[in-house]
């Protein structure tokens, strides 16, 4: 079926548009999800398939591999893998070009959805990249490998656009998918609170380590001594742990020996009550930082990673700032602390400044409110996104 005809099978009650997506990590899956319901109300009958977890799973993907072997970061947890990824990738590139689907949605996961789109080119299949590229993080030789390698271009975060534009790429602000978020309310806070047997008054104080297993273990060995030090410091306080299910295990045994253990949250609407409730978050750098903003919970950002790729980083970054909210600023909004920064001392100053002062929370607030305003669109991202997509179906085929 041809993108074109795909587009009117919908309205003559014919064969469903294939669409085949690519997400390699669990922001990339709910972005995913998000995306495919979207495309549904819209479409009406989509045939999906490609590669997600289980946020595209609940959505009718069927994942052609399980997506954890591609949620990997940095060179040095990337390396020891690189002979299966690639495996996968040709797997990949070789099942769409059997395949043919009308259309094919990469999902962030720049490194391996890069390579997939260049392996793609020329196969006559509509292409399209959800989430565009921190190319404007580094030096700008990483800017031209994405010229070509897709149709179109879906920016999440507003500044983006006109960096690619520039090139010659098709690429569209859609809204970030933090915008999809309904609020928490006020009684869902207290029922909360009131299941997990928080006394009313009790700080909260949210641990976000990361979703990747290389994060886990940079990470959460120095949250897990500030956590115990804030714990001496203010004994009223209570951990929180929003996490996926995959990585309960490990993060039970890390605090296995506590005798007052944080509460592990792996469910995605108590993810979103926990970080609503919570009157503070140490989190790592990433999609976390602007959910967080999003609901107005101050924030210390951290960040650590092995030495081989801290080393790339400070070689190639161009950027004054990791956390998204003070990209979007353009300002030190939220205290960060990456790489040798990211020790307990420092963070229990942050922590304890930001848990005493209310000025200095309300300091942060005021910036996410600005925040959410530059990110503002009409509608809903996924919708936007889901806009664009029909339109690619719509366009003819090219000649092969």
């Amino acid at each position: 079926m041809t993108s074109s005809a795909a587009a009117s099978s919908q309205e003559a009650g014919a064969a469903p548009a294939r669409i085949f997506l690519v997400a390699g990590e669990p922001s990339g899956d709910r972005l995913g999800a998000q995306l495919m319901a979207a495309l549904k109300r819209r479409l009406g009958a989509v045939a999906f398939s490609g590669i997600g977890g289980e946020a595209m799973a609940g959505e009718g993907l069927r994942s052609l591999f399980p997506m954890r072997e591609l949620t990997l970061m940095g060179f040095a947890e990337v390396l020891p893998h690189l002979p299966r990824l690639v495996r996968r990738l040709r797997q990949t590139a070789a099942t769409i070009r059997q395949d043919r689907p009308d259309l094919v949605v990469t999902i962030d996961s720049p490194g391996f959805n890069g390579r997939l789109l260049d392996r793609l080119r020329g196969s006559g299949v509509a292409t399209a990249h959800y989430g565009a590229p921190a190319i404007w993080a580094w030096r700008p030789g990483r800017l031209r490998r994405w010229v070509g390698r897709m149709d179109r271009l879906l920016a999440i975060l507003p500044f983006e656009p006109p960096l690619f534009t520039a090139a010659g790429i098709d690429c569209r602000y859609v809204g970030h998918p933090v915008l999809e978020r309904e609020p928490v309310t006020p009684d869902r806070i207290r029922d909360f609170r009131r299941r997990l047997s928080i006394a009313d008054g009790a700080p909260v104080v949210a641990l976000l380590p990361g979703s990747r297993r290389g994060e886990l273990q940079h990470i959460l060995p120095v949250l897990k001594e500030t956590a115990a030090r804030l714990q001496r410091e203010e004994p009223r306080l209570h951990f929180l742990v929003p996490t996926l299910p995959q990585l309960a295990a490990a993060l039970r045994s890390a605090f296995a020996s506590w005798q007052r253990p944080p509460l592990l949250i792996e469910t995605e609407a108590g993810r979103q009550e926990a970080l609503a409730v919570a009157d503070l978050a140490l989190a790592a750098s990433g999609t976390v930082t602007l959910e967080l903003a999003a609901a107005g919970t101050p924030m210390v950002i951290v960040y650590r990673t092995g030495l081989i790729s801290a080393a790339i980083i400070r070689r190639w970054a161009l950027v004054r700032y990791a956390g998204l909210p003070n990209l979007l600023l353009d300002r030190p909004l939220v205290p960060e602390f990456l790489q040798e920064r990211c020790e307990p001392d420092a963070l229990v100053k942050a922590a304890l400044t930001l848990l005493r002062d209310p000025a200095a929370g309300a300091a942060q607030k005021a910036g996410f409110r600005e925040i959410m305003a530059r990110l503002a669109i009409e509608g809903r991202p996924s919708e936007r996104a889901a806009s664009l997509l029909a339109e690619l179906l719509a366009r003819p085929a090219p000649r092969l």
